[in-house]
C-alpha cells in the first residue's frame, strides 16, 4: 500500500488549504482515515479522523476551522483547513488504517508528510 499526501504550502494566517492523501495498492478496505501533525520540536499529534463509517473526531485546537472527509471510492481522505494560524504550522502526515485481507488485523500506513507554513 502506498500513500501519496499532497496540498501542502505556504498560506497567509486566515488562509486556507486542502490536504489529499490517496492510498493505492492491494488491500481488501480502509477503517478509519486520519491526519497528524509535528512541530518542531514538539510530539506528532492528532488532527483529525474519520471512520468507515464517517464518524469524525478532531483536536480542540483545529475544530471548527478544519474538516475531514473520505471518498471510499477514490480511497483518498481530505482535510480542509480554514482560518489558519501560524501555530498550525507543521508537517501533516495521513494515517490509514488498512486490512490487507478479510481476517487480518489492521495495518497502519503513513503518507509521506507534507509541509504546511502559515507565515505573513
Amino acid at each position: 500500500v502506498q500513500l501519496q499526501a499532497s496540498g501542502g504550502g505556504l498560506v497567509q494566517p486566515g488562509g486556507s488549504l486542502r490536504l489529499s492523501c490517496a492510498a493505492s495498492g492491494r488491500f481488501f478496505s480502509i477503517d478509519t482515515m486520519g491526519w497528524y501533525r509535528q512541530a518542531p520540536g514538539k510530539q506528532r499529534e492528532l488532527v483529525a479522523a474519520i471512520t468507515s463509517g464517517g464518524s469524525t473526531n478532531y483536536a480542540a485546537s483545529v475544530k471548527g476551522r478544519s474538516t475531514i472527509s473520505r471518498d471510499n471510492a477514490k480511497n483518498t481522505v481530505y482535510l480542509q483547513m480554514n482560518s489558519l494560524k501560524p501555530e498550525d504550522t507543521a508537517v501533516y502526515y495521513c494515517n490509514l488504517k488498512v486490512l490487507p485481507s478479510p481476517l487480518s488485523y489492521e495495518v497502519d500506513y503513513w503518507g509521506q508528510g507534507t509541509l504546511v507554513t502559515v507565515s505573513s
